[in-house]
This record gives C-alpha cells, sequence and structure tokens, in this order.
C-alpha cells in the first residue's frame, strides 16, 4: 500500500499543496518551522481520521481561515482508495471514495499509518495515561471490538465515579456497575496482554539491530487484574474509593514498564537510548499492523536523526529501507546527513523542499 497523491489546503501553515510521491521513499529538507511535519501530520489525518498532534480539528485550520481540506489516493491491494478530510465551522467531514462515512471509527484500519515523532519522548517521561492511550490507539485501528469495550468501560467508570460522591454506603446501583466494569474490563484486558505478548521480542530484535546490540531493554504490562479478581478488587477498595471519590483500582490505571537492564529507561537512558528504544518500539508496531492486515503500514519519520549517533542512523535506515518496509515519509533540517542517506538508496525516491509552507519537489 502506498499514497499516491495528496492535496492539501489551509491545512496549518500550509496554505495549498498538490503532490506526487515516490512508492518507496519520500524525504522533505527544509529549517524547523517550515511545515515539514505538518505535511506529515495531514498524512496521518487520512489514515486515523484526526492529527496526530493536537486533539482539536479547529487547531489545524491555518490562521485567518475557517477550514482545511486533505485529500489523498492511497494504492491498496492495487484499488485506489480516495480519501477526503474536510473540517469547518467545528463540523468534520470524511470520504472513502466519495461516501460519507455516518461513524469516524469505521476508516480505522483501512489506511494503517505509524508515525515516529520527537513527541514520542512523552511515552517515556509521563505518566502512564501517555502509555495507556498509545496502546489503545494502535489496538483500536486494527480491532473495533477493542474500541467498543473501552468507550463502555469508561462511560461506566464515570457513572460509578460520579455516584461515589453521592454515596455513604455501596448499594446495589453500585454492585451493578460493578458488573459491567468487570464485563468490559476483561475484554481490554486480555487484549492489551496479548498485545504486549505479541510484540515483546520483535521489539528486543529491533533495539538490537538498531543499537547494534549496545544495551538490553524490556517492556512488561502492568495491570491490577493480572494476579487479581476485579471484582473482588472493586468490592475490597469500596472504603477507598469513597473517601477518594474515584474508582481507585482497575484498567483505567494499567501501565507498559519500560526498562533498559533491570532500571527504568528514563532515569538510566541516555537520549539517544530513549530515542532508540521509542524507534524500536514505533517498528514493533509497524510489524504488527502488518501481520494483522497483510498490508505494510506507511512509515512517516519525522525528525528522527537527532540525538541518535552515526551508527544508530545506519542501521536504522538499512532496517526500513529493506525488503520488509514500504513507503517511507522523511522529514530532517539536515540537508547534508540526508543527501548522504540518500546516496546510498538503491530504490527510487523523491525528494522535496519545504520553505513557509510551500512544498517543491527537488528534481
Amino acid at each position: 500500500m502506498y499514497l499516491k497523491q495528496i492535496s492539501v489546503n489551509n491545512f496549518k501553515n500550509i496554505e495549498q499543496a498538490c503532490l506526487e510521491f515516490s512508492q518507496n521513499m519520500n524525504c522533505f529538507v527544509g529549517n524547523n518551522g517550515e511545515g515539514k511535519t505538518n505535511l506529515l501530520d495531514a498524512i496521518y489525518y487520512l489514515s486515523v481520521t484526526k492529527s496526530f498532534f493536537n486533539s482539536t480539528d479547529r487547531q489545524n485550520i491555518k490562521h485567518n481561515e475557517n477550514y482545511f481540506i486533505i485529500q489523498g489516493s492511497f494504492v491498496r491491494n492495487e484499488n485506489v482508495e480516495r480519501i477526503y478530510c474536510g473540517v469547518q465551522n467545528g463540523e468534520k467531514i470524511f470520504k472513502r471514495n466519495d461516501k460519507q462515512y455516518s461513524r469516524f471509527a469505521d476508516h480505522l484500519g483501512l489506511i494503517p499509518i505509524v508515525m515516529i515523532s520527537p513527541t514520542d519522548i512523552s511515552l517515556i517521561n509521563d505518566s502512564g495515561e501517555e502509555r495507556r492511550r498509545y496502546v489503545n490507539s494502535v489496538i483500536s485501528q486494527l480491532d473495533i471490538v477493542y474500541l467498543d469495550n473501552l468507550v463502555k468501560y469508561n462511560r461506566v467508570l464515570m457513572q460509578r465515579n460520579m455516584l461515589l460522591k453521592q454515596i455513604k454506603e455501596k448499594d446495589d446501583v453500585i454492585a451493578v456497575l460493578d458488573e459491567r466494569l468487570n464485563e468490559y474490563a476483561q475484554t481490554v484486558y486480555q487484549k492489551r496482554k496479548q498485545f504486549i505478548e505479541q510484540i515483546q521480542c520483535y521489539f528486543n530484535q529491533v533495539y538490537k539491530q538498531v543499537s547494534n546490540d549496545s544495551e538490553q531493554v524490556s517492556i512488561t504490562y502492568k495491570s491490577d487484574l493480572n494476579d487479581n479478581n476485579f471484582i473482588d478488587l472493586l468490592r475490597h477498595s469500596f472504603e477507598k474509593d469513597r473517601i477518594m471519590q474515584h474508582t481507585t483500582t482497575g484498567i483505567h490505571r494499567d501501565d507498559i514498564i519500560m526498562q533498559m537492564g533491570d532500571y527504568p529507561v528514563k532515569k538510566t537512558g541516555s537520549q539517544g537510548q530513549q530515542k532508540t528504544f521509542l524507534i524500536a518500539l514505533k517498528l514493533t508496531q509497524f510489524n504488527f499492523f502488518k501481520k494483522q492486515t497483510g498490508i505494510s503500514p506507511v512509515l512517516l519519520l519525522d525528525d528522527i536523526f537527532d540525538k541518535l549517533d552515526l551508527h544508530r542512523v545506519q542501521h536504522l535506515i538499512a532496517l526500513v529501507a529493506g525488503d520488509d518496509f514500504g513507503q517511507i515519509f522523511i522529514t530532517d533540517s539536515n540537508k547534508t546527513r540526508l543527501d548522504k542517506i540518500l546516496e546510498r538508496q538503491k530504490n527510487p525516491f523523491s525528494l522535496f523542499n519545504v520553505e513557509k509552507g510551500k512544498i517543491t519537489k527537488i528534481e
């Protein structure tokens, strides 16, 4: 699968762009703040129906404009998929081959995509909420049952938390909500657990390749449900929950433990090691999507070479330029570094210059 062409209007600082891409590698060079990342985010939008960076659609509209439109033509299993996204006056319209979606969730999984960005560092440095959000986004792209149970769990959790602020002792309503929480939690828990088990081995392999086997790393799934019955946990924690006025146990507290050796990568890893860890995690996501769908996702690499030593850059490029990967989009502010990468490419590629939101192909 690959993106054949894209048309962008009033998206962030890109007033207008109409571009055709190589099936293999596409590189965008320009100074920081010129619009390279914005173009990658526009591509991401067409896959996931939202921005990688901004949670509010209106934040992506160019200043002094009231709408943005992104249109792209993907070739998927030899069929052309025309995807349209338009946002105006708070309303978002998403279409596939001129047919409008009634639910954005129905689009997820059609165009698998993986973005690697400097903002991924939040997965290491921030709270477990960031890591849960990441796992949710990965699994939800391919599993509508997971997404449905997650939404229902969060809805019941909100109801339970509101009730905890009003009651002084456990009642039948709490018992009913606990049963419903447990029902939805089991599906989410099992699918998260299965996901981490599936990716652990490949994650270690990718990290070794990029780092030249320099460090030992691991990812493990931490959950209250690992060794406990959820109904029992809810029953035993009720008094604490009532005092705290929120539910203190459950899958909404799950976390992914990221370690280098026996210590958290957040505390022991250098900037280059942490970046390598995140790259390995995202490339593992790529492999997971490919195995689940039989399609190579589009890979977006946004300014990922900074903080990496030359050997790690070379190992990374050798890996993603191999036969296991498909179409790749790369941004970099260092043209000299990018030129050295492209000199080694055997497959055709396209190179673009980005300046003040204007994107031109370099012949």
